[in-house]
């Protein structure tokens, strides 16, 4: 199953595939190298494909849990200072996305959508310290019945060229359903009330909509 945020690129990557492959066969006739350049045009297509996965999974709705909302690997838990919405310390645990990650955006919480913004800014690698506040960016805060206020931020990285947000302010949402898509390499920023229990360790691998990053 793909996200559908890939539906035009997975066409496009199909329809180059199949040109090159006929062109491939078509003018080469060095067997070894017109199954080499074949491999390399399918493992292009095979990895497009990949990156838009969508697979289905069955979400243990808990209002005491904040759940990944990303799949890839936990890089920051530290207190930090917010300075966008909360404009005071909270407790920061960043996931970073390869590109071989699926990079479904998955609500970490039910609750209320209060805040959601767009900015627009740079490209550095995911995991630069300034990442989080000079990168191409959304900021979502959900409000929810247990945990409060909770702060998601989808960060494009390098190879990122377009955020995906479906959070509305005023929505109700339903924890681990569909987001938003980041294509191309990413990281997500959650953060957290001081004193919530921190369930997740530095460079655990985290699985959208699965692991438990805390909990009350």
């Amino acid at each position: 199953m793909f996200h559908k945020e890939g539906g035009k690129i997975i066409l496009i990557a199909t329809t180059l595939t199949v040109v090159f492959l006929l062109l491939a066969d078509h003018f080469i006739s060095i067997f070894w190298l017109k199954k080499s350049i074949e491999l390399l045009i399918l493992a292009f297509l095979i990895l497009i494909l990949q990156f838009f996965r969508n697979p289905k999974r069955e979400v243990a709705i808990n209002d005491n849990h904040v759940i990944a909302p990303v799949d890839g690997k936990v890089v920051v838990i530290e207190e930090v200072f917010e300075s966008e919405y909360f404009k005071d310390n909270r407790l920061q645990v960043s996931i970073f996305m390869s590109p071989i990650n699926v990079h479904v955006t998955r609500y970490p919480v039910n609750g209320k959508i209060n805040f959601s913004k767009y900015h627009p800014g740079k490209y550095l690698v995911a995991w630069h310290p300034k990442a989080s506040t000079e990168n191409e960016r959304t900021t979502v805060v959900i409000e929810n019945r247990v945990f409060g206020e909770i702060l998601y931020r989808q960060i494009a990285g390098a190879l990122a060229r377009r955020i995906v947000n479906y959070a509305e302010e005023g929505m109700q949402v339903i924890q681990g359903t569909d987001a938003g898509f980041i294509k191309f390499g990413s990281r997500v920023d959650l953060f957290l009330p001081l004193g919530t229990k921190i369930d997740v360790q530095l460079n655990q691998k985290a699985v959208g909509g699965k692991t438990i990053i805390a909990s009350k």
